[in-house]
């Protein structure tokens, strides 16, 4: 595969330069500085502030905790997570399928979105008796504070990330200028994605071996042109995925490894190529 983006800078951001903590329940990886891990060369990209790839044992996870002022998303790769809202008693909860903004039992391809703005609280358990959790937990930094809190829940199938990178969440419609109609529809960029109050875009792919997706900078959805993506590999395949970034021999990433993508415009084509044994499941973070 030829080089594309000759303009671009791409630099990997390997598995063993991350941020990791094994407390037994919890077993965690950070791409950026968190908790009791900092490391001045990771602390923020664009929007995006924290990437943590967690292993959540059964019947554990993390008791009610506040959150302000940031945008906040579970995306399941494995297993199940339980997001509970504080002020809902349980037992007294509904079923994600009736579409309840209180209570959510997440599987596999599940994403679980909450904006903190002027504070929340709520608490993610692993309560299946058995498996494990495998999931990643993603930050981003909104426009601006003081927004309304808000959940969003959404399943996302894998054989539509099969055809190519599927959206999964793009700009609130009305920017950081939304109207309050605005903020109650809660209607995003591109429809079927989760709104998100950031120039910002999300997309996942199962990439066969052999195959190979192109990320478009910007999603056609964001407002600057100026673009930076981070692309990371998850580790499920047992170290038998990986990818190359642009036809390049010096960005081939394995499992747990990112990239700092630099020097894009919206509407440049990246190109990830599976070049491991496995499937590569590969998701994109797209910031201003």
């Amino acid at each position: 595969m030829t080089k594309s983006l000759r303009h671009a800078k791409i630099t990997p951001h390997r598995s063993g330069a991350r941020g990791h903590a094994d407390h037994g329940w919890l077993n965690t990886y950070h791409s950026f500085s968190f908790a009791n891990w900092y490391n001045p060369d990771f602390t923020q990209f664009g929007a995006l502030r924290v990437l943590n790839e967690d292993r959540v044992k059964a019947r554990s996870g993390f008791p009610t905790h506040p959150h302000r002022n940031f945008e906040i998303f579970s995306y399941i790769l494995s297993g199940e997570l339980t997001h509970r809202d504080s002020m809902v008693t349980k037992g007294r909860e509904t079923d994600a399928d009736e579409k309840s903004d209180k209570f959510y039992r997440l599987h596999r391809g599940g994403v679980q979105f909450t904006t903190g703005g002027t504070g929340i609280a709520h608490s993610e358990f692993n309560e299946h008796p058995r498996d494990t959790v495998h999931f990643l937990q993603i930050w981003a930094k909104p426009w601006r504070n003081g927004l309304t809190p808000r959940y969003h829940t959404r399943h996302f199938d894998d054989a539509d990330k099969k055809n190519g990178f599927l959206k999964i969440l793009s700009p609130l419609k009305g920017g950081e200028d939304a109207t309050a109609e605005q903020e109650r529809a809660a209607e995003p960029v591109i429809p079927g994605t989760i709104p998100i109050h950031a120039d910002f875009a999300m997309g996942a792919g199962l990439i066969a071996p052999g195959a190979a997706f192109e990320w478009v900078a910007g999603a056609d959805a964001t407002a600057e042109v100026k673009r930076k993506v981070y692309v990371h590999l998850t580790m499920t395949k047992n170290g038998k995925a990986r990818i190359r970034l642009d036809g390049r021999e010096d960005a081939e990433l394995g499992e747990g490894d990112g990239a700092f993508v630099e020097g894009v415009s919206a509407g440049d084509k990246l190109a990830v190529e599976s070049i491991g044994e496995a499937e590569a499941e590969v998701v994109v973070l797209d910031t201003a």
